[in-house]
Parts: C-alpha cells; structure tokens; sequence
C-alpha cells in the first residue's frame, strides 16, 4: 500500500528509527499537537467534539474543507489525554493535511504499527487508532451531506 506522501514521509522516518528513538519522537510529537488546537475565531466546516468511552477525556475533530477538496484538521486534547494520543494527533494532522475527504476514507490504518511500534500497539492498541477513526468520522459526515446537498440540488 502507497500511503499520501506527507504521511509516507513520517512512516519512512519512524521505521528507520530503533525503539528507543522511535519513543523519544512520539513524545516530541506529543508535545507538538499544541500546535493543531483549534483558532479561536476560526470557522470550522465541521467541529466533533466529544468524550468516548475509550478515551480518557474529551476530544475535539475540528475539520476545514477548502474548495471542496482539501481536508485540514485540528485538534483539541483534554488534560487527560494519553501521550501516544497526542502523538497521534500531530501525526495525523501532518500526514492527512490537504487529503480530500475520499482519500482519507481510503488510507487503511496498518501504518499505525510502523510507526509507534507493534509493542505500543498491543499495550494501547484503541488509542493508537482512536484518532484516526474520529477523523474519518467526521469526513464521512462531510461526505454524506456533500451528496445528500448533490441530491437535493439536481432534483430541483
């Protein structure tokens, strides 16, 4: 499987790195997904926020589509959020960044263990994909009213 290439190029980095880096960079990532918090005053196409049973805290999916087209993600982590979930978020967010909706729908989750690591995935493995299926959750929400709007306007 061929991956977008922003994520390709972060897979290709964390499977050539041994375990102990692989760690030091999920953290640095972790530490990064500040960054992919939601702008106040910004509007966005679609906002999904909410605690599931699965996570420790509150999670916000805030979806931008421009023209479209291309999909761009933000993030809020409630304080108890896990590290490898705020890994995840800034992953996610650089990787899928300017993917239309049907792209991410279409990129299967079997990246996750190159790049945390078969071992984290088997110790958490409902978070390591957590963030990834909220986000093509709320792509699939946008999808949906994309056509059901398709619909309404060529039976007018």
């Amino acid at each position: 499987m061929s991956y977008p290439a922003r994520l390709q190029s972060i897979i290709d980095l964390f499977e050539s790195l041994p375990d102990q880096a692989k760690r030091e960079n999920l953290i640095a990532m972790a530490d990064s997904a500040k960054k992919f918090e939601p702008q106040e005053g910004q509007t966005y196409t679609l906002e999904d926020v909410r605690k599931d049973e699965e996570c420790t805290d509150t999670v916000g999916i805030y979806l931008t589509v421009q023209d479209q087209s291309q999909c761009n993600f933000h993030v809020s982590l409630g304080p108890q959020v896990q590290t490898l979930t705020r890994a995840m978020t800034s992953i996610l967010c650089k990787g899928l960044d300017g993917l239309s909706p049907d792209e991410i729908m279409e990129i299967p989750a079997d990246f996750v263990p190159k790049i945390v690591g078969a071992d984290l995935v088997r110790q958490r493995s409902q978070t390591t994909y957590y963030v990834l299926s909220r986000m093509k959750g709320v792509c699939k929400v946008w999808l949906n009213r994309k056509r059901a709007a398709e619909s309404e306007s060529n039976s007018s």
